[in-house]
């Protein structure tokens, strides 16, 4: 690997005049963070494919509700296999190899599957919230081709929204002076003038944790109403023992939605924050620490199937008939 002469700084490009300087940290943080990230990126993938196989193949789980949490799915198993490997070598070696189209394709991607998945869960506590709020007409309104349309137009808002932003380089307009002066060869970043950095905080974070929000605080709210109507009736009636399992249930459902909007927030409120911010404050933030945040904002891709998969018993019992039967070879039925 090769140096610049005058300043021993290591090169993406060494041969280029204008190459960005390549990452140097030592080789056993380099390591660890390929480590890392390769875990993270395997249980993305994995977990998510658990969810996508489970729902396919088993009629138990095939539901409009379970229709919009295997398209979830399929959005954050392709998060962690056509963008989060290439992240992966930009935020450990600090340069990116593959050309300007493949890191406008690669950023459009990113975004596309992350607007996708955040629109698919305001969807799914849409859903949650007919269900357990107006069930007598739940069925009604949500149908396998009420889901299906829905489905069908995040995914294509989603991706015109996304290309259509990144190739026709209306998020840097204004800033044509900063980029020239801050650009360098075997960089991918993205800039984000003020106006965009606004519409991304209230597209990517505002409308849908709003929607979230408030509908599993109504939806918490009647699972508490409804758990404690259910134990005062232990006492009254000679079926005590499938009253309170019921309210446990409704108890465990309502700390289920707590967990979703806490990881939500977690993972997306910093990244949501820093993108607005960072353009009214002349771009100080340093590129690693929005490394960093977007990375984080990834492992609401990571956490999704392992919630679904410790938090509802359908899909405990789906993921160990596959793992026992399918990937162990014993013998284990849903």
């Amino acid at each position: 690997m090769s140096s610049n002469e005058t300043g021993n700084i290591l090169l993406c490009y060494p041969l280029h005049p204008d190459s960005c300087p390549r990452a140097h940290p030592l080789t056993v943080v380099k390591v660890t963070m390929y480590a890392f990230i390769s875990l993270m990126i395997l249980m993305t993938v994995f977990g998510n494919l658990l969810i996508i196989i489970s729902i396919s193949h088993f009629k138990q789980l095939q539901s409009p509700t379970h229709l919009i949490v295997q398209s979830l799915a399929v959005c954050d198993c392709l998060l962690g296999l056509l963008v989060m490997p290439y992240s992966m070598v930009r935020s450990v070696e600090g340069c990116w190899f593959l050309g300007d189209v493949i890191c406008k394709v690669h950023s459009s991607l990113d975004i596309t599957l992350c607007i996708s998945s955040l629109i698919h869960l305001s969807l799914i506590s849409i859903d949650r919230y007919w269900a357990i709020c107006d069930p007598l007409k739940y069925k009604m309104r949500i149908t396998n081709n009420t889901v299906i349309v829905c489905i069908t137009f995040t995914w294509t808002f989603s991706f015109v929204y996304s290309f259509s932003v990144v190739f026709s380089g209306v998020n840097a307009v204004g800033l044509e002076a900063l980029i020239l002066q801050m650009s360098c060869f075997g960089g991918c970043g993205m800039f984000i003038n003020k106006e965009w950095g606004l519409t991304c905080l209230i597209l990517l974070f505002i409308i849908p944790g709003t929607i979230m929000s408030s509908l599993y605080i109504i939806i918490f709210n009647v699972v508490k109403k409804h758990a404690k109507v259910l134990s005062e009736k232990v006492s009254v009636t000679t079926t005590g023992v499938n009253i309170q399992s019921s309210a446990h249930r409704e108890r465990k459902a309502a700390k289920t939605l707590a967990l979703v909007m806490g990881v939500f927030f977690i993972c997306w409120l910093p990244l949501s924050i820093a993108a607005a911010v960072d353009p009214f404050l002349n771009f100080v933030t340093p590129a690693d620490v929005f490394e960093a945040l977007v990375w984080l904002s990834y492992f609401n891709s990571t956490f999704n199937p392992l919630i679904y998969g410790f938090f509802y018993p359908c899909f405990q019992k789906a993921f160990k008939t596959l793992i026992f039967t399918y990937i162990c070879g014993f013998s284990h039925s849903l």
